[in-house]
């Protein structure tokens, strides 16, 4: 009788432990925003190109992780740049999940269409607003689909130098961060266990080995990434980019030929380099079961010092319904995630790699995200020592908020990582 009793306590203790095991949970979902007309593409500021023709899909991918009373949403964009307020009105459209934990960051393509309302010189824009509007609801269905298919999964992270000819600073060839970080989200129960639900891969790169020059809407190397990942593991792949400003760039300077097939060629080869070098890194990485989620956020200012931005952010018919303590501050949200063992920050602009690699060396982790272009877009970020110092940085000079943008972002940041726990805690 008393060993009955034990059986029973002890199935009872392993229940416990494993309904436990079994609360964190991940589901992804995804849709297609590839417009069907061939409507305005946009590589930055200034007038947007009239493209020709198609090039692959663009993607919103969604994963959504929860434990507990924690549920976030990290949603990568196929276009390059997605300001907060269009990212807000599909926050208003997700349910489930509180609109600061939805965390919208694009992949930073040059043959995307138009999302800032770049003004010209008659204030004319090249947005298609109705595009937009149809944007912002596949974002929210993807977010929400991807909540429905929650289900009991563990993770694998890893972060490690990705190898080969993939990237290279413009500017300074050998200046650029060669890390590559993983995060594979993998089913742990019912039909589909052991089936991987989604592979997040964190890399900085610029998506322009077609452009705006070849005059496509495309996501660049991005299309041949998911497609590599996805044929291999199955489950969805996301992508999202990190500190890539000054200028870290897809690395096709063998590249020959004027053909478009030529440079679509080089995105295959790209895309298909990180895809596999993504899964080398995560292969031995241990899988982590029931891993903790911890997310905060805080709003910040900048000044908008910059004229040339001050004239953007104004005549756009999208930029203009930002949030602004006054005409010449504008606010954003980031954010920090722990994810396991991995913690994330979000950058709202293309940062510079050296603050990249100051945040990765003082986050509370040894696997460390940055998140670039996340939950807004507001140019480079630069540190004062770097604006506006030599001719390289012309550019990115005239193109950032204003001198003490880099500044205020890592002053900023640092107090959230300072008042977050260690990821895995």
């Amino acid at each position: 009788m008393k060993t009955k009793y034990f059986l029973i306590l002890v199935l009872f203790l392993y229940s416990i432990l494993y309904t436990e095991a079994q609360s964190f949970k991940a589901g992804a979902a995804l849709r297609i925003i590839t417009p069907e007309d061939l409507i305005p593409i946009s590589g930055g500021m200034g007038t947007p190109v009239k493209p020709v023709g198609k090039k692959g899909d663009l993607f919103a991918r969604a994963l959504v992780l929860e434990n507990g009373d924690t549920r976030i949403a990290i949603v990568g964009l196929d276009n390059l740049g997605w300001p907060a307020t269009l990212g807000d009105r599909s926050r208003e459209l997700i349910e489930g999940i509180p609109p600061e934990n939805v965390l919208i960051g694009v992949t930073h393509t040059h043959s995307a269409p138009e999302a800032y309302g770049f003004p010209d010189e008659n204030g004319n824009t090249g947005s298609d607003l109705e595009y937009l509007d149809w944007c912002i609801r596949q974002i929210a269905d993807a977010v929400n689909e991807a909540v429905a298919n929650l289900e009991p999964a563990s993770l694998k992270i890893a972060v490690g130098e990705a190898k080969g000819e993939i990237a290279y600073n413009f500017y300074a060839p050998q200046l650029y961060d060669p890390r590559m970080g993983v995060i594979q989200a993998i089913s742990s129960s019912g039909k589909n266990k052991g089936k991987t639900i989604a592979t997040l891969v964190n890399y900085a790169n610029h998506p322009e080995i077609l452009g705006t020059r070849r005059k496509v809407i495309s996501p660049d190397f991005c299309g041949p990434l998911y497609d590599r990942i996805e044929s291999k593991t199955g489950g969805i792949a996301i992508y999202m980019n990190g500190a890539l400003g000054g200028m870290i760039t897809a690395d096709n300077r063998e590249q020959k030929g004027e053909e478009l097939s030529d440079y679509w060629d080089e995105c295959i080869r790209i895309g298909y380099l990180m895809a596999d070098e993504a899964l080398r890194i995560i292969e031995p990485a241990p899988i982590q079961i029931n891993p903790q989620l911890f997310s905060t956020s805080r709003v910040i200012r900048f000044p908008i010092e910059s004229e040339e931005m001050r004239q953007v952010i104004k005549y756009s018919p999208i930029m203009n319904k930002s949030i602004y303590t006054d005409g010449f501050n504008v606010i954003t949200r980031v954010n920090l995630l722990n994810i396991g063992e991995a913690q994330v920050v979000t950058i709202p602009g293309e940062a510079l790699p050296n603050i990249g690699y100051y945040l990765k060396r003082n986050m509370k982790t040894r696997h460390p995200f940055l998140f670039g272009l996340t939950n807004d877009a507001f140019g480079y970020l630069l540190v004062k020592e770097d604006f506006n110092s030599f001719k390289r940085y012309d550019y990115i000079t005239r193109t950032s908020l204003g001198e003490m943008t880099g500044d205020i972002y890592i002053r900023e940041i640092m107090k959230l990582i300072k008042e977050s726990p260690a990821a895995g805690n």
